[in-house]
């Protein structure tokens, strides 16, 4: 339990952090890009070997391939209606977006955490922690600049570090009895609905910032990650 709470309340303060940051605090596009591409970087080996690794342990590959398809279906198409729902209103638009993009990441948190030790699950941690910190900078810095005020960015914000920590929380309470096979289906959707999210907003977002050292920072983020399962 105390491994889940401390875990949990780090990587949503990044959050808040990360508002704080974009509001009051320097934010050069390049800087943002290099992170949110570093941090992908990390959860490319997060989902492979917290969350798909796993879950082959108990599913046939028929079964882990169909639920990780689900996953990705899931959330591109959620996330596809929620960019229409969403058209013109950029800030609370990007807030609902990250919200709907952290609530797997958190999820998968969650799930993982059972019956791990700390540093099996610091790959995964750390990489959501550092996406969290670029996105809720530039995220409001956008809302502040289309006319919110500071205080009620900063409120919603927090709001939203609150509800994706629930969801971390959720993922690993209401799950502890559930048997192996289920759980390995849950990793393995919850490994679909983040890979979809780094294909269709994570990267794109990177390159659009940083550009051509995009690579590099995705190379840097993979190694780190990789480097952390290599302590447990």
């Amino acid at each position: 339990m105390l491994t889940l709470i401390l875990v949990v309340a780090v990587v949503s303060a990044a959050l808040i952090v990360g508002a704080v940051w974009g509001l009051y605090g320097p934010l050069p596009t390049k800087v943002e890009g290099f992170m949110v591409a570093l941090a992908g970087g990390a959860l490319i080996v997060s989902v492979m070997l917290e969350l798909i690794q796993p879950a082959s342990d108990h599913l046939p590959l028929w079964l882990l391939s169909l639920s990780v398809a689900t996953g990705a279906i899931a959330f591109t198409t959620a996330d596809t209606v929620l960019e229409k729902k969403t058209e013109g209103s950029e800030g609370k638009g990007l807030l609902l977006a990250i919200t709907f993009d952290g609530v797997p990441e958190n999820l998968a948190l969650g799930v993982a955490l059972i019956g791990a030790g700390p540093m099996e699950v610091a790959a995964l941690a750390g990489s959501i922690l550092l996406s969290n910190l670029p996105e809720a900078a530039g995220g409001a810095q956008q809302m502040a600049s289309n006319g919110m005020s500071k205080r009620r960015t900063l409120v919603l914000w927090t709001a939203t570090a609150g509800l994706l920590a629930a969801a971390a929380v959720i993922g690993n309470l209401a799950l502890q009895g559930v048997g192996q096979g289920p759980l390995a289906a849950i990793r393995a959707f919850a490994a679909g609905a983040v890979t979809a999210s780094l294909a269709t907003e994570v990267f794109p977002q990177a390159y659009k910032e940083d550009h051509k050292t995009t690579g590099i920072a995705v190379a840097i983020g993979l190694l780190t990650a990789f480097a952390l399962t290599q302590l447990a």
